[in-house]
């Protein structure tokens, strides 16, 4: 049996998208225990409108909610009993516990999961990982993306070893296309840092495919993108940002008229599968890279699907071994170096 916790609360839609998202999950898959944590009479009301196996979820009862406006640090020191502190600490003291899944405050997971949970011997820095859809129909994963907003070339060589196992233990792909978020896709183009840095993933075991600029970011050309965090962040935002625009645009100019009206019913399928191709929520959410055990992060806007989609994520890292993997590529290099 596997055993993940949910944060049930401190998502815009929590907890009910927490709860939906649960029961989605282990009505699938029968080896999968939940435990959730967050105000016990709150989830229990919420758990009785569904059907499931009662062996397969727990309630940890933790009253408070860390909301994103509070100091994460404070936070995570003042407020021990919130649902997200109260699975931390489960997830640090309980070895038979896997993994962790929020959609909780961003700064405030990231201050626990370094302060309490740790990192793997050997990783600098943990760094988010999110997965964006390419126009080939496949992925594309960005790391860092927001969890180290200043990098060394260290950082970011062990962003592209953690990514790269990452892109093969979550997706089969068997030797990711590796490149370098930079502004020119010439070797030496870029400041100092990305200078540095082409160089050493040249020299790395990685199927290093040279830089790439923000706008090819979607073209299926790429598996994994290493970035600091600041620009990572930068780019993920900007490019969810533009194609909910152009979403909008799109619906828009769909229903101008009577003959635009007509075309959009002729060409429903095609773009509700559009849609769906861009709703970040049929994706999951961002892996922490290098943490001590298995933390899923999704947006705060998430509904169930992607509830359950990041269950499916923590679950899947599990079965395949991801922490473990990064552990022992680690633990090699270490030991090539000395």
């Amino acid at each position: 049996m596997i055993k993940i916790i949910v944060d049930a609360f401190g998502g815009d839609r929590s907890p009910v998208v927490n709860v939906e998202g649960t029961i989605r999950a282990i009505n699938e898959n029968k080896d999968l225990h939940v435990i959730l944590t967050g105000d016990e009479e709150v989830l229990r009301k919420e758990l009785s409108k569904h059907q499931y196996n009662i062996e397969q979820i727990t309630i940890l009862h933790a009253p408070d909610v860390i909301s994103c406006d509070e100091v994460p640090t404070e936070a995570i020191r003042k407020k021990k009993e919130s649902s997200m502190v109260v699975a931390l600490n489960l997830l640090r003291t309980d070895n038979e516990v896997k993994g962790l899944v929020t959609i909780g405050s961003t700064g405030a997971l990231l201050a626990g999961a370094v302060l309490r949970v740790g990192r793997i011997r050997g990783v600098k820095r943990p760094g988010f990982c999110p997965i964006l859809p390419t126009m080939t129909g496949g992925v594309v994963a960005v790391c860092d993306s927001g969890a180290n907003v200043d990098c060394d070339v260290l950082h970011l060589q062990q962003f592209a070893l953690m990514g790269n196992l990452y892109m093969k233990k979550a997706f089969g792909i068997e030797n990711p296309r590796v490149a370098l978020l930079n502004i020119g896709t010439e070797s030496e183009k870029g400041d100092a840092l990305r200078k540095e840095t082409y160089k050493a993933l040249q020299q790395m075991d990685l199927n290093f495919v040279g830089n790439m600029e923000s706008r090819d970011l979607l073209s299926g050309d790429y598996d994994l993108v290493v970035s600091d965090g600041f620009s990572g962040n930068v780019l993920i935002k900007s490019t969810e940002g533009t194609a909910l625009e152009l979403l909008k645009l799109l619906k828009k100019a769909m229903t101008k008229n009577l003959k635009s009206k007509i075309g959009a019913l002729i060409l429903k399928k095609e773009v509700m599968a559009i849609k769906d191709m861009m709703d970040y929520n049929n994706y999951g959410g961002a892996v922490l890279l290098g943490a001590n055990k298995t933390i899923v992060k999704g947006h705060g806007s998430s509904k169930s699907t992607a509830v359950y989609h990041c269950i499916k994520q923590a679950y899947r890292l599990e079965k395949e071994g991801l922490r473990d993997a990064i552990a022992a590529e680690l633990e090699k290099i270490e030991d090539n170096n000395q």
